[in-house]
């Protein structure tokens, strides 16, 4: 989102087709429609207007729209082969009239100031170095009064990581970013936001985990290695063996953040 270069796909259709058959259909990042309900819970998004940052291949915007009762939401990704899984499934389901998907390199959001009632991401924003940057263009994008909800993954520190986070991250062979829950706080303060609110996932996660592990590696496996190859599933079983570890250990943090654009 707000680096400089564009890249090739880390989410490519064999990751898409491998982290649905885990995590369901449109759903890229663990926990599925639960989980999404969790991060927005008491908030009214009933005729409202949603960005969601990160948004995958649509599942969660679809949902947003189908549960939740949103105006219209827009997802946005500087990925291709997410989006245009994205705008299928929305066809698919009558929805393109409400939801619209955006793909563009990384940089600046395309959105003009104030576009958007609410912004969502869900463990999207560990890619993007630049936190003070990210939360001003959220800032920006939001009208006033507007609310930021997020979950993300996150490391416990600021420091070096240690070898076992390490490891895991190399393992992953994504672009992580990780920063501490203070720090993104700190960055969505430093833009401006009000009410500010981090709530820990890390036991919730931990637990998940180590499920997600075991089918991986039992009933999941034939079905996974049908969609992606045995050796794509092995190498992802060793990603999720090395992930528990930090899991563990409480040096992986997921964390949903919330914050409100002031009004005025």
């Amino acid at each position: 989102m707000i680096e400089t270069a564009d890249a090739e796909p880390e989410y490519d259709d064999t990751a898409i087709r491998f982290l649905e058959a885990l995590w369901g259909d449109g759903y890229l990042s663990p926990g599925g429609p639960d989980e999404v309900d969790r991060v927005v819970e008491d908030l009214t998004l009933k005729g409202r207007t949603i960005l969601d940052i990160g948004c995958g291949s649509g599942g969660i915007t679809l949902h947003l729209l189908e549960r939740h009762g949103a105006a219209h939401v827009t997802g946005f990704d500087v990925e291709r082969p997410v989006i245009e899984t994205a705008r299928q499934r929305a066809a698919a389901r009558g929805l393109s009239g409400r939801a619209n998907f955006v793909q563009t390199p990384p940089g600046p959001l395309p959105f003009t100031d104030a576009s958007f009632d609410f912004v969502f991401s869900k463990d999207a924003l560990l890619h993007v170095s630049d936190k003070d940057a990210l939360f001003a263009e959220i800032f920006r994008v939001l009208k006033p009064g507007g609310v930021f909800a997020a979950s993300n993954w996150m490391i416990s520190h600021d420091g070096e990581p240690s070898p076992e986070m390490k490891a895991y991250v190399a393992a992953e062979g994504l672009s992580f970013a990780m920063a501490s829950p203070a720090r993104y706080a700190a960055a969505m303060r430093r833009a401006g936001f009000a009410d500010v609110t981090v709530r820990d996932r890390n036991a919730w996660y931990r637990e998940v985990a180590r499920e997600e592990l075991n089918r991986l590696k039992g009933p999941l496996y034939p079905e996974a290695a049908a969609a992606v190859g045995a050796a794509y599933v092995d190498k992802n079983i060793r990603t999720w063996e090395a992930m528990q570890k930090v899991l563990d250990s409480g040096e992986h943090r997921p964390t949903h953040l919330r914050g409100r654009k002031p009004v005025g």
